[in-house]
């Protein structure tokens, strides 16, 4: 259903190039993969970050101020704000949500293209957000998560491997494991404390136009993760979030 990926998206590609990486790293990427289709307004926090000109999406985020939108720093660093837009209140990409030209990008100084850490970015919109019942905020996740953790993922990302991003939003309830499953899982890349994991079984997970988007806890309802990296897509390996509340001083600090 959503599923991660390294690389930003293809509507990019012209604008940013990230540097040569190893065939597996450059393999990761973000998308939902064995989810279904989003009720109406059930996600109003989430939105589709889009390619200014031609209006196609890349990335995903999620509202945490009027003016500010939490994603990936793989999805935004080295690209002008000018190239973004930020769509809210849909369900359907080719709906006419209401879109939000961006001002200000700013990527954690210490993000690693290689390592996929600190993997967060934030962006600032020229005028507020305008809630309403299908568009709101989520609020952040400040302490620890429990292994277990039941968990909400919601993206456009393509929903099988290879293959196209769907039309519909897409969700799927993910379970967050411990790191070092995670790291067993993963014995060639490096998993950070600053990182958390989900995984249920084969067949489910992130994938390509699902990165930058929120992973939010069903017990609280509050964002724990954001899409940043995996194995494409579904294929029985944990994907992986940079952990929301590992920055909650950096999002404070930033978001002002």
């Amino acid at each position: 259903m959503i599923r991660v990926a390294f690389i930003f998206c293809a509507i990019f590609i012209n604008v940013f190039a990230l540097p040569a990486l190893d065939k597996e790293i450059n393999n990761l990427d973000w998308r939902v993969v064995g989810g279904s289709t989003a009720p109406d307004g059930a996600y109003p926090y989430q939105v589709s970050i889009q390619d200014s000109e031609t209006n196609s999406h890349g990335c995903g985020g999620s509202i945490i101020k009027p003016t500010i939108i939490l994603t990936a720093a793989h999805c935004v660093v080295g690209i002008s704000s000018s190239k973004f837009s930020v769509v809210v209140g849909i369900n359907k990409l080719d709906e006419e949500g209401t879109a939000y030209k961006v001002k200000d990008v700013r990527s954690h100084d210490n993000y690693n293209p290689f390592t996929v850490e600190n993997d967060i970015a934030i962006l600032k919109l020229s005028s507020p957000i305008e809630y309403n019942s299908k568009v709101a905020p989520v609020e952040l996740e400040e302490s620890e998560v429990d292994d277990g953790t039941e968990a909400a993922l919601s993206g456009w990302g393509s929903t099988s491997w290879p293959g196209s991003s769907p039309n519909d939003l897409q969700h799927i309830i993910l379970k967050t494991i411990s790191n070092s499953d995670c790291k067993a899982s993963h014995p060639s890349k490096q998993i950070f404390d600053s990182q958390i994991c989900t995984f249920t079984k084969r067949g489910e997970g992130s994938c390509y136009g699902d990165s930058g988007g929120p992973l939010v806890s069903e017990k609280s309802k509050k964002q724990i993760g954001i899409v940043s990296w995996g194995r494409p897509c579904g294929i029985g390996y944990p994907d992986v979030f940079t952990k929301v509340a590992a920055f909650k001083e950096w999002i404070k600090i930033h978001s002002h």
